[in-house]
């Protein structure tokens, strides 16, 4: 009886999620990171990992379509097919607290990845995500070689570039990766805005600012 009520409770605690999660997917599109079905999203559980299916517009998901892995990448929720990134999102379960991953192809952080190696420093949200934001190396979709590559980039941040792709950034709620990826979409397009007015150069913050930025943004908002 115990597991029976266990097991109900992680069943419920799973479909709240994924009513959470269907929202923030359906937010992308709906604030222009994504296109379509470029993006993905997914959050833990436990050790299950809720993500969006492969090539379903999020505004048809139902609860009945609640899609989810285990850390290793086995099917143990649904039945329709994984994101097609789900390398990457396992890898950052695996290796970070994160309990939500949030990826996309917006088209100012797309253009970024394509331009420098690294986000210049334009402003100090870029504390919010641990540091000047890198850009990791180009590989194909989908790979292992991608996922090992944006792992390079995130190291002692939580969110990056990705060459020729886009963007991804993870929190420890939904709603905080989203916002983390809202943030870095802004800083991007802020820099291309910045860089383009012609006979002038945007002004970069120092490593030092940054690190102070970084402190005080964690004890940034309200206290419970």
């Amino acid at each position: 009886m115990a597991e029976q009520r266990r097991e109900a409770e992680r069943e419920a605690e799973a479909a709240h999620v994924w009513e959470a999660l269907v929202a923030t997917a359906r937010r992308t599109v709906a604030d222009g990171l994504v296109v379509g079905t470029s993006g993905n999203v997914s959050a833990r559980v436990g050790g299950v990992v809720l993500v969006t299916p492969s090539g379903v517009p999020y505004d048809r998901l139902t609860p009945d379509d609640i899609t989810g892995v285990d850390l290793d990448g086995r099917q143990v929720l649904g039945t329709l097919v994984p994101t097609s990134e789900l390398p990457m999102h396992l890898a950052v379960y695996r290796t970070t607290d994160a309990r939500a991953v949030v990826h996309t192809h917006a088209v100012h952080a797309t253009a970024v990845s394509t331009l420098v190696t690294e986000l210049p420093p334009i402003h100090y949200m870029a504390g919010a995500l641990g540091g000047r934001v890198r850009v990791a190396r180009y590989a194909t979709y989908g790979t292992d070689e991608l996922a090992a590559n944006m792992l390079d980039a995130l190291a002692d941040r939580s969110g990056c570039l990705l060459q020729n792709h886009g963007a991804i950034t993870y929190g420890t709620t939904l709603d905080q990766a989203y916002d983390r990826t809202a943030q870095l979409e802004w800083m991007c397009r802020l820099w291309l805005t910045a860089s383009s007015v012609p006979g002038l150069t945007p002004s970069l913050l120092t490593d030092i600012q940054m690190k102070e930025a970084g402190t005080r943004l964690k004890g940034y908002g309200q206290r419970s």
